[in-house]
This record gives C-alpha cells, sequence and structure tokens, in this order.
C-alpha cells in the first residue's frame, strides 16, 4: 500500500505512530517560497512598465512583492483600468517574464522536502496570488504537477492576500481543517493571510526580515528549506499545538506568557 493509500484509508505513513500524525496537509505559496523569483519579477515589471513610457524606482517595485494579485498592480501603476485592458496588460507582462523565466530556480531544500511529504501521504496545495496559468507552469516546470491535490489561485479569489481567501479556499478544497495543516509563505502579507484562515505559518526569509515575518505572525522562520523534513514539520505543528494550551492554561491562572516563546 503506497503511502498516499494509507492516508486515504486513515493510516498514518509508515514510520510515524498514527497518534502522533497530526499534519496532514501542507500548503504552499509560490514566488519566495518554491521557487526564488523576485528579481525576475523586478525586471519583468520594470521592462514592462519601460514599454509603456513609465520609468519606476527601485522602491516602488517592493509593491509587487507582497502578494497582491496581478490586477491590483496594474491598477496600482497604470490607474483605472478595464477587466478587459487588466487583461491584455498582463498577457503583455508574462510575456516577457516567460523569456526570463529560466532564471528562476527553486528556493533550496524545496523540492526534495515536497517530495518527501508527498511520500509520506502529507497532502500538498498551492496557494498563490499569481495566474492559474504561471502556477500550472511553474509546476510542471519543476515536476511537481502530479504532487500538488489542489491549486488555488489569483483568479480564484476577489480579493488578494493579506485577505485569507485564497488559503480559506485551499483549506476547503483540500477537506482538511486549518488546525491540521501548515501554510509555507515569505512576504508578510501571506503570512497575515494564513493566519487569519486560522493556519499555523512558517515562513521562509529569503527577502524579508525574520522579525518581520515573525511580528507578522510567521510561528517559525527559517532561511530556506535546505534544513527542513517532512518529520520536523510535523513537530513544528505538534509544539506549536503544545504552546498554544500551555498559554491557555497561563492566561486562564492570570499570569502573562513572554512573547519571546513563540520566537524559535
Amino acid at each position: 500500500m503506497s503511502a498516499v493509500q494509507r492516508t486515504a484509508a486513515g493510516l498514518a505513513p509508515r514510520g510515524l505512530p498514527s497518534c502522533q500524525l497530526r499534519l496532514r496537509g501542507v500548503i504552499f505559496d509560490m514566488d519566495g517560497v518554491l521557487v526564488d523569483s523576485h528579481a525576475v519579477h523586478r525586471k519583468t515589471w520594470r521592462l514592462f512598465l519601460r514599454s509603456l513610457g513609465r520609468e519606476v524606482p527601485d522602491s516602488d517595485l517592493d509593491f509587487i512583492l507582497d502578494g497582491r494579485k496581478r490586477g491590483e498592480i496594474l491598477r496600482h501603476f497604470l490607474g483605472d483600468l478595464s477587466d478587459e485592458e487588466a487583461g491584455e496588460y498582463g498577457r503583455r507582462k508574462d510575456i516577457i517574464f516567460r523569456r526570463m523565466q529560466l532564471e528562476v530556480t527553486p528556493v533550496p531544500g524545496v523540492l526534495e522536502l515536497i517530495r518527501s511529504l508527498d511520500r509520506a501521504g502529507v497532502a500538498l496545495a498551492l496557494a498563490t496570488s499569481a495566474s492559474r496559468s504561471r502556477a500550472l507552469s511553474t509546476l510542471a516546470r519543476l515536476g511537481l504537477e502530479d504532487l500538488f491535490r489542489v491549486v488555488v489561485t489569483g483568479e480564484d479569489v476577489a480579493s488578494g492576500k493579506p485577505d485569507p481567501a485564497v488559503y480559506r479556499m485551499a483549506c476547503a478544497r483540500l477537506g482538511i481543517a486549518p488546525e491540521e495543516l501548515l501554510a509555507v509563505e515569505d512576504a508578510i502579507a501571506g503570512v497575515r493571510a494564513a493566519v487569519g484562515a486560522g493556519l499555523r505559518c512558517l515562513a521562509v526569509a529569503l527577502h524579508e526580515e525574520p522579525e518581520k515575518l515573525t511580528a507578522a505572525g510567521a510561528v517559525y522562520v527559517m532561511k530556506d528549506f535546505r534544513a527542513v523534513s517532512a518529520q520536523g514539520l510535523e513537530e513544528i505543528l505538534l509544539k506549536d499545538d503544545r504552546l498554544g494550551r500551555s498559554r491557555e492554561g497561563t492566561a486562564a491562572r492570570g499570569t502573562n506568557v513572554s512573547s519571546g516563546e513563540a520566537k524559535r
């Protein structure tokens, strides 16, 4: 019986006692989590806006990296656009991005982690503000298209991150309660979206300050995935659950718990 079949049958993957198996799924963001694409996105948007005669300072391009939907970004830089105009501009921007996509590389360790989670029978989902076509093409290029049970994109929800809609939809489509899942994000808005949906969130600090990710609600911050295993994610889930129960008990006794406990 495969790991996936064992999970479908309600059995724990081999090596994990069923009484300890709390992690049933992981929901990944894409840009900055599966792939280190931020530099290419900056270059893409700069070239696209330049093609329209607009020069944008590098600091203004920070706006594109915080989990916003493409239409929101376009209207931020170009003003009020109809849905048809936003769609056309979006396609033109995507053409520029595809020309440079070979510069986009996987975040170190993420492919190994995803495959180990799949072997353990842990359900995988993607929750990204990117378009569906780019999300699916990215998964295919990484060889992961058959491993993700659920893919939710910016096209599926009315509001982008930090609105929790994309994560709520991912949980619903997985059919798994948020407390049995972990989210993995890299942006403050993404962390807030995951926490708003009731998920514990890990953060990858490739381009953001770890302290800001922790302040947004991340329970664990890492540089990349090279030191993270499927078993390690299970332990993070269980450890944070025990910490939460400890805090509740301490609060009931009228004693404050130091916020430093949440920073690992």
